[in-house]
């Protein structure tokens, strides 16, 4: 018999829908029941391709003296952390204070009322039914103890936030040195990224150094980037045969990933390769972002132009299944070319990985291996094309890992935003007809006219966004505006950011909360600063806040932007990994920015010129018409179509070269 869950729409919820544990969803209704019938309640996070996730519930929630000790004792609570971000950060809050880590799955119980008391992640199944028996146990015969630790947890979780601005903080070149050179010291100079394991891609780490890089002009910095980015693109994290990256490498050398493809990953991989592109013309750059592109269109597009989630790390019950190849299948399907493939590839003691599996990775740069075989870089190029065609071919007949078909707000503006973007570098019309048909279908699903964003909906079901939701949605429809030079899409960023500041931010706390004071209230109202695998909601507003003000001179938005900024000046400097997007916003605070104003018939073409040539504190405003916007008025001329470069309120003359344009931005 199917549980609660039956009725929910997230695949990770279904996923769990027959389990013998009587799971229900979160909400009002299961909460009052557990305060009914006085049950603790375990709380169990995790996500559709999580491998840990799927590992657990075989063992435990798949087994029935497990599910009878959980249905007798406690309220039973699946959350899919991609749809309920808010709950995960309030119980990972918790278990990170007992165990000082965290990750998926995430179990934590939890008195009646939501307050925790015990927590961690993945349990094999014989410490599982000794926890639950123990905290059964002492719920029933001790209860005061559960409640002094749900006590002392709870004001740890409230404790948790940032300090606010410290007044006596400045910005300075010299904060964003001290956080370089220290992050230096932890740098792998052999395969790139941080000297540990796992290595995680985390992009917004390499747009920061790489903009602090055009400033700063550091080389060893520079060869630590493109060591970094040529190791990513070539090892086995990137999917070499299909395109797209995993979450993260289990390894210092990028090489057997966790097998999960997620949306979020690759948006941020297709911006951060198209940005090192603009600095360095690097083909291996170019490639990564069609690859990734291609990828994404292909496994993760409906036809509405909105993008799915993530794919699953397993297929046929195991890891990577779906991705590795065995050398006699290699032989057999490629022939004369097997042993030139072996080498691009590194079908060797190198790519090896288990149970004779060789995980696709590249080494060797494409001229040493075309000289090896007495080819031409270009004759290799389309061997090992027509090598990948044909393998693609093979692993298509395979079964295929599972689709999680969710939509989110934030990741499919990610997605939108980095689709502009290459468009802006690369000039590929199509990259601008999927970033523009996915603005429409997010203005048209999830953006309301009073400026509040849906995170996801289906036809039953809605959840309301939270703060990284209006964080992204808003930076996209900044880009959108730029490949349009439609200004309706400017005003709608500025409607939402509005939203944003009246019901996230805490003026008195200079605080933006991650949940709409409109919304469902949980046991603490978390803020998030520091950076991750996504940027943290707070640095986003407070960059898209700091853009906002240039284009609406609005000295309030730029109030805010610094305040929050100045909160994390220490925390900058004593580990930038975890602050990039903040130092990238200081970068933006420190360097004046340059306002380029494009306006008349030509605007798109000369847009695209100038944009791949200008350096990164250019903010463009565009129009094709006579506009009253801030930035645009009084500057159409009929017939014409002209460039103002403008600093601090003041402009240069204006020109129709774009040479000469940019002659005036770098003087």
């Amino acid at each position: 018999m199917p549980n609660q869950l039956i009725s929910e729409t997230s695949p990770y919820l279904l996923q769990h829908a027959h389990n013998p544990v009587n799971w229900y969803a979160w909400n009002e209704d299961t909460l009052t029941l557990a305060k009914q019938l006085n049950k603790p309640i375990i709380v169990s996070i995790g996500y559709s391709a999580c491998h840990w996730c799927h590992v657990m519930e075989h063992e435990s929630f798949e087994d029935h003296d497990v599910a009878n000790i959980m249905n007798e004792h406690f309220i039973n609570i699946k959350i899919d952390r991609e749809e309920r971000p808010d709950i995960d950060m309030v119980y990972m809050g918790a278990v990170q204070l007992m165990t000082g880590q965290g990750g998926w799955p995430l179990n934590c119980f939890a008195l009646p009322d939501g307050r925790p008391i015990y927590g961690g992640t993945y349990f094999p199944k014989k410490n599982w039914m000794a926890i639950l028996k123990n905290i059964a146990d002492l719920y029933s015969t001790n209860y005061p103890k559960v409640l002094e630790y749900a006590n002392q947890l709870t004001d740890g979780l409230h404790q948790l936030e940032m300090p606010t601005e410290t007044e006596e903080q400045e910005f300075n070149w010299d904060s964003l040195r001290k956080s370089v050179n220290r992050w230096k010291t932890t740098f792998d100079n052999e395969w790139g990224g941080p000297n540990k394991a796992p290595k995680f891609p985390l992009p917004n780490n390499y747009q920061f150094l790489l903009r602090y890089y055009h400033f700063e002009q550091d080389a060893n910095l520079k060869k630590h980037i493109d060591l970094t980015l040529k190791k990513m693109a070539f090892g086995g994290i990137n999917d070499q045969i299909g395109g797209g990256f995993a979450r993260y490498s289990t390894d210092v050398y990028w090489k057997v990933p966790h097998f999960e493809k997620m949306l979020y990953d690759n948006a941020q991989l297709i911006s951060l390769y198209t940005q090192a592109y603009q600095q360095n013309e690097n083909k291996l750059y170019k490639e990564t972002v069609y690859d990734t592109i291609a990828f994404v269109e292909r496994e993760l597009t409906n036809n509405n132009g909105a993008f799915y989630s993530a794919l699953d790390a397993d297929s046929e019950g195991e890891e990577g299944k779906f991705y590795v190849w065995k050398k006699d299948e290699l032989q057999s399907a490629l022939g004369d070319h097997f042993d030139m493939f072996c080498d691009y590839f590194s079908v060797n003691d190198l790519g090896y990985w288990e149970h004779d599996n060789y995980v696709l990775m590249r080494y060797e740069d494409e001229a040493i291996i075309a000289a090896k075989y007495e080819l031409k870089v270009e004759d290799l190029s389309d061997i090992i094309l027509k090598c990948k065609d044909l393998l693609m071919s093979i692993r298509n007949k395979r079964i295929r890992p599972g689709l999680d078909n969710k939509i989110l707000a934030s990741w499919n503006a990610m997605q939108c935003k980095a689709l502009a973007e290459a468009y802006l570098v690369f000039g590929e019309q199509t990259f601008k007809e999927q970033a523009l048909k996915n603005a429409m279908y997010l203005l048209k699903n999830h953006a309301l006219e009073s400026g509040k964003i849906i995170r996801t909906k289906s036809s039953d079901k809605s959840i309301s966004g939270f703060l990284e939701d209006y964080a992204f949605v808003i930076d996209a429809f900044l880009m959108i505006y730029l490949i349009t030079a439609d200004e309706s899409w400017l005003n709608q960023s500025k409607r939402i950011a509005d939203y944003a500041l009246k019901h996230f931010y805490n003026e008195s706390k200079s605080t933006f909360y991650y949940t709409d004071d409109t919304e469902e209230k949980l046991i603490v109202r978390k803020s998030e600063w520091s950076d991750n695998v996504i940027p943290a909601s707070s640095s986003q507003m407070a960059k898209n806040l700091y853009k906002l003000s240039v284009y609406f001179n609005d000295t309030y938005y730029l109030k805010v932007s610094k305040t929050l900024t100045k909160s994390v000046i220490k925390e900058i400097e004593n580990y930038g990994p975890g602050y990039s997007n903040w130092a990238d916003l200081m970068i933006s605070i420190l360097v004046p920015s340059v306002e380029v104003v494009i306006v008349g018939k030509s605007v798109n073409e000369k847009l695209l010129n100038l944009y791949k040539q200008a350096p990164s504190n250019v903010i463009f405003a565009v129009s094709e018409k006579k506009s009253e916007s801030e930035l645009v008025k009084h500057r159409y001329i009929e017939g014409k179509t002209t460039i103002y470069v403008c600093k601090n309120k003041q402009c240069l003359l204006p020109t129709d070269s774009v040479s000469e344009a940019i002659k005036q931005i770098n003087t």
